[in-house]
C-alpha cells in the first residue's frame, strides 16, 4: 500500500499542502486542483476544519490523492485515516506517532532535518521522509549531501519550495516529490479565486511534465 501511494507522490510530482479555515472551500478547491493537474492535497490538520475537508474531498473526488500534513499524535492520525486520508504527513520525527501509524498500517512520511533523524526512519524500515522546512535546513544541497551515504532514502521537500526553485528539487533522483503551498495561499483561497489556485495549479503542473516528461 505504501509503495503505491509513493508511485502516485512521484507520478504527481507537486503536493500542495492545504491550510482550509472553512470546509465550504474544500469542493472548489478540489476542483481547481483537479482541472489544474494536481489531484493531491496534504490537507494539515492546522485547523478545525481539517477532518471535515478531507471527508469532502475524498468523497466528492475518489480520484484525487488526499492525505492529512501536520499530524502531531495518534489521535490526529485515526483520525485522519477514519476521515478518509489515504497517507499521514509530520512536520517533524515522531517516533510513537510513527510507530502508531505503521502499526495500523497508515502510509506515514515523518518530517526529518538531520542524519540522525533519518537513521531513526530507517531503524523502523522506512525509506521516504519528508524534509522540513526545506529551504531554511541546507535545501538541496543538504537532501544531497545526505543521500549520500543513505542510500535508499528518498525524500518529499517542503518549506519554501516555489516556484522558481522546484525544478532543481525535482530534477534530483531521490526526490519523491515536493511538498508546495505557492497555488493553494489562504489569500486566494479566502477570496474564493479558485480560478486562480487553478491556474498556479496548471503552472505547476506543467514544471513537473518539462523536468520529468
Amino acid at each position: 500500500m505504501f509503495e503505491e501511494i509513493k508511485e502516485k507522490f512521484e507520478k504527481i510530482g507537486i503536493i500542495p499542502v492545504v491550510v482550509l479555515e472553512d470546509a465550504k472551500d474544500a469542493h472548489p478547491l478540489g476542483e481547481a486542483l483537479m482541472k489544474g493537474g494536481l489531484p493531491a492535497a496534504e490537507v494539515t490538520f492546522r485547523t478545525d476544519a481539517a477532518e471535515e475537508v478531507i471527508k469532502i474531498l475524498s468523497k466528492d473526488f475518489p480520484q484525487m490523492l488526499v492525505g492529512a500534513g501536520t499530524v502531531l499524535t495518534c489521535e490526529q492520525a485515526d483520525r485522519a485515516m477514519a476521515a478518509g486520508a489515504k497517507f499521514i504527513v509530520a512536520p517533524g520525527f515522531n517516533p510513537t506517532v510513527v510507530k502508531h501509524c505503521l502499526e495500523k498500517g497508515y502510509p506515514v512520511t515523518p518530517g526529518v532535518q538531520t542524519p540522525s533523524e533519518m537513521e531513526q526512519a530507517m531503524e523502523l524500515g522506512l525509506d521516504f521522509v519528508k524534509f522540513f522546512p526545506a529551504e531554511p535546513a541546507g535545501g538541496l544541497s543538504m537532501i544531497k549531501a545526505c543521500a549520500a551515504p543513505y542510500t535508499k532514502l528518498k525524500f518529499m521537500p517542503t518549506g519554501g519550495i516555489n516556484k522558481d526553485n522546484v525544478r532543481d528539487y525535482l530534477g534530483f533522483k531521490k526526490i519523491v516529490a515536493c511538498g508546495g503551498t505557492w497555488m493553494v495561499k489562504g489569500d486566494l483561497i479566502k477570496a474564493g479565486d479558485f480560478d486562480t489556485v487553478e491556474k498556479l495549479t496548471r503552472e505547476a503542473a506543467d514544471i513537473v511534465k518539462e523536468i520529468r516528461g
